[in-house]
């Protein structure tokens, strides 16, 4: 529980929880702290304030920060479990996945930015990110001011074996 009104500023109650979880292994090295949007929801904070929690967590040792992929529990170079992929790359993957299975249709639009941010409590900037790989593999081509449609088939890229 949040004490708003003590002497104590609401990041670093916030970045003392965190901490917490990482001293009973909740969250282990390499492990990705929860986002921003994540902060948001879960204790009912401004981006601002969760934002200074990372850096609060950053400046006690605890986590590093990769810019469009998140904030992770550790020493910068700590290695992160293989099945955490960045977020951008996560939500490139279920998008490709849509793709595959015929949901989302060549020459038809993909979600915009403001549901895709919705739907996966990310920033801006990490879902261009994920519609930046789509494009440069070929899933997706974006037209300025339109926005981004589902490549043709042809233009898809080989599938791996």
């Amino acid at each position: 529980m949040l004490d708003r009104e003590g002497p104590v500023p609401v990041y670093k109650q916030v970045a003392e929880m965190i901490r917490a979880r990482i001293e009973v292994g909740e969250l282990g090295p390499g492990e990705a702290v929860p986002s921003e949007a994540e902060l948001e929801i879960e204790y009912g904070i401004a981006r601002t304030t969760a934002r200074r929690v990372a850096r609060e967590l950053r400046e006690q040792g605890l986590a590093y920060t990769i810019q469009g992929e998140g904030t992770f529990v550790g020493e910068p170079g700590t290695p992160r479990p293989d099945d955490q992929l960045p977020v951008y790359q996560q939500i490139a993957a279920g998008i490709r996945t849509r793709i595959q299975d015929g949901e989302l249709r060549p020459n038809r639009r993909v979600p915009s930015e403001k549901k895709l941010m919705e739907k996966h409590g990310v920033a801006k900037a990490t879902v261009r990110q994920a519609m930046g790989t789509l494009r440069d593999q070929g899933w997706v081509f974006t037209v300025p001011y339109r926005g981004t449609y589902v490549s043709p088939a042809e233009d898809w890229p080989e599938p791996t074996k």
